[in-house]
């Protein structure tokens, strides 16, 4: 077993986010370790306009799933295809810093891997970024991945 028996991702879904997910998913496989996938979220708005237009069936999936577990869904699936043999997910509703920092103290991950997307905006240094700030908080080891 390699050092590493717990490496946590953070995905919203992007492109960049999945690029995370794809080191992350080698590092865990490399070293034998439970890849944890989490997506922060907040609810959709306005849903019941769409189950009008949509109709009774279509209305289930605009209601009965968020876009958090679809982007888990296809994380899940890239780090099957890179060797992971145990893979965990979690979706919370919340700011991504706060929810991100939360799960992996909770569960005590080895090894947090992020995407660098906003870190070299100029947004993302006046007001920081989601990456900038989840640095600052996590518990524990940070792999910032060039993702953009």
């Amino acid at each position: 077993m390699g050092a590493y028996q717990l490496v946590a991702v953070g995905t919203d879904g992007s492109d960049s986010s999945f690029r995370a997910v794809d080191r992350a998913a080698t590092v865990a496989a490399d070293a034998g370790a439970t890849l944890l996938i989490i997506s922060a979220y907040h609810p959709a708005k306005n849903t019941g306009q769409a189950e009008q237009a949509l109709g009774e069936d279509a209305a289930y999936h605009v209601v009965g799933s968020t876009p958090a577990e679809e982007a888990l869904r296809t994380a899940k699936e890239r780090a099957s295809a890179k060797g992971v043999a145990d893979i965990e997910t979690v979706a919370k509703e919340g700011d991504p810093i706060d929810i991100v920092t939360s799960v992996v103290n909770d569960k005590k991950a080895d090894l947090l891997v992020i995407g660098n997307r906003g870190l070299n905006s100029l947004s993302g240094r006046l007001l920081g970024s989601v990456p900038q700030g989840i640095s600052r908080k996590a518990p524990t080891d940070v792999l910032i991945v060039h993702t953009t």
